[in-house]
């Protein structure tokens, strides 16, 4: 069975089994890692290895905060203006598709925002270039949603903010390519796409950027207070941070980020080869900005859907379904998806327009 998910997504394989042969007695504990207190010396190794091995993966410099928390990127679409607007009224806001304008309606609740670009014009099937920004004269930051894993949009241009700090939401495609953190104020990605279970959230801060929150901040949303209590302000997402740091390991062995762009570059490649030269199939996506994450597509005649569905089950090919708001199809690639699983969609797509077509 090759799941393709868009989140919670697949895992590697060797990570679920490593999990299994450590549930209930974790490296001669007695415990569980879900019974340890996220205060003992156990547990703090857990997470100061996994913390570790993350910035070795992206090689994130020393001046910058690694905050493991709770709530989602959703949380983050308020945390990122309470903590970094620093007295200043406004913010950038690039619209690329769902996430984004979600993203843009909760930072609306504390500043005013400026939706200096957009796609809206054309479905949000492209990310604009940079020469169509309009930003802001006095925003704080500018914000960017840098892989839309509903529209399957992606950046793979590093944007210029302009001398503020550029934020990140990368929960889609975060892990999946080498990355220049130093270009960035802040990433935030939810574990549950490219990282490991629902319930972690990944926060990358520059360290100047923090210990300014808005006044009436509530406490677990400043990220001082994170970073100074080490993200044990309160009990952390333990199981889903372990299993995170097993899968920073996977990468670690596996040959680290230039290796998993590479073999992602290959995935997605035999999927938009197939959708190019295909008159059943195709992509909505404009060429230059598709997704090697998250690949959306259609079928010449939708009355097929469901009948693609049930016979891609019945191959053992899962949760391909499109999201409700756009329809149509996804195939969600995450690290963990390997090329065998791709291959497999691909064939049996090939058959289907044979079929059908």
């Amino acid at each position: 069975m090759f799941n393709f998910s868009p989140g919670p997504a697949v895992l590697p394989q060797a990570v679920l089994e490593q999990a299994r042969d450590e549930l209930l007695d974790w490296q001669g504990t007695g415990m569980s890692v879900m019974e340890m207190s996220h205060r003992s010396k156990e547990f703090i190794a857990i997470a100061e290895a996994a913390q570790a091995d993350l910035r070795g993966l992206l090689a994130i410099p020393a001046n910058y905060k690694v905050l493991f928390l709770q709530g989602g990127a959703t949380a983050q679409f308020a945390m990122v203006p309470m903590n970094l607007l620093h007295g200043k009224k406004s913010a950038d806001y690039i619209h690329t598709g769902e996430w984004a304008k979600k993203a843009i309606a909760e930072a609306a609740k504390y500043c005013s925002v400026n939706v200096a670009a957009s796609s809206a014009d054309r479905n949000f099937s492209y990310v604009p270039k940079q020469a169509a920004w309009k930003l802001g004269p006095d925003s704080a930051y500018v914000h960017i949603t840098s892989n839309e894993t509903i529209g399957g949009i992606e950046y793979h241009w590093l944007p210029d903010a302009g001398g503020v700090p550029l934020v990140a939401d990368m929960s889609s495609h975060i892990l999946a390519r080498p990355l220049n953190v130093s270009k960035f104020g802040l990433i935030y990605a939810g574990a549950q796409k490219n990282i490991g279970p629902a319930g972690l959230t990944i926060v990358i801060v520059r360290e100047d950027l923090i210990g300014q929150a808005v006044t009436g901040t509530p406490a677990m949303f400043d990220y001082k207070i994170h970073a100074d209590n080490e993200s044990m302000y309160n009990t952390p997402p333990t199981y889903a941070l372990y299993i995170a740091g097993l899968v920073f390991q996977w990468l670690k062995k596996m040959g680290g980020l230039g290796h998993m762009e590479r073999v992602n570059l290959l995935k997605a490649g035999l999927i938009y080869e197939f959708l190019d030269a295909s008159r059943f199939f195709s992509s909505p996506v404009a060429k230059d900005d598709r997704s090697i994450m998250n690949i959306p597509f259609r079928l010449r005649d939708d009355a097929l859907d469901e009948e693609f569905l049930k016979q891609a089950k019945a191959r053992g090919l899962m949760q391909l379904k499109g999201h409700r708001s756009v329809g149509g199809m996804r195939a969600s690639i995450y690290n963990a998806m390997p090329v065998e699983g791709v291959k497999a969609l691909v064939q049996f797509m090939r058959e289907f327009e044979a079929r059908y077509g």
